[in-house]
């Protein structure tokens, strides 16, 4: 019975052990290569408006592949696209700010 109990146990920890560790919303405020603040609400608000069509990873859908959009269109560029549309791709109702931010965000992409 007390081996069994002590399997458990170190397999708890084990299991736990695995699903702990870093915070992947950090932010990068040192410069070392980290995440962004800026970065995570960029894909935040790519997430909550733009994968539906142009998928979670940016490799497309019933939108283009997007994961190489900056070496095509600027930041100023994207904005423009996010609110007016482009092809068969309707404005967005996204506000300025996070417009912003997302175009950033893509205009990375490259």
């Amino acid at each position: 019975m007390k081996k069994w109990l002590f399997a458990v146990l170190i397999g708890s920890a084990l299991v736990l052990g695995a699903c702990g560790g870093g915070d992947d919303d950090a932010t990068d405020t040192n410069g070392d290569g980290g995440e962004t603040t800026e970065t995570a609400a960029g894909q935040e608000i790519y997430e909550a408006n733009c994968a539906a069509c142009h998928g979670a990873d940016l490799s497309g859908g019933a939108g283009p592949n997007l994961s190489a959009v900056g070496s095509k269109y600027s930041a100023d560029e994207i904005v423009d696209i996010i609110h007016n549309g482009i092809g068969n791709m309707q404005a967005q109702n996204v506000d300025n700010d996070d417009a912003e931010v997302l175009a950033n965000w893509l205009a990375e992409k490259k």
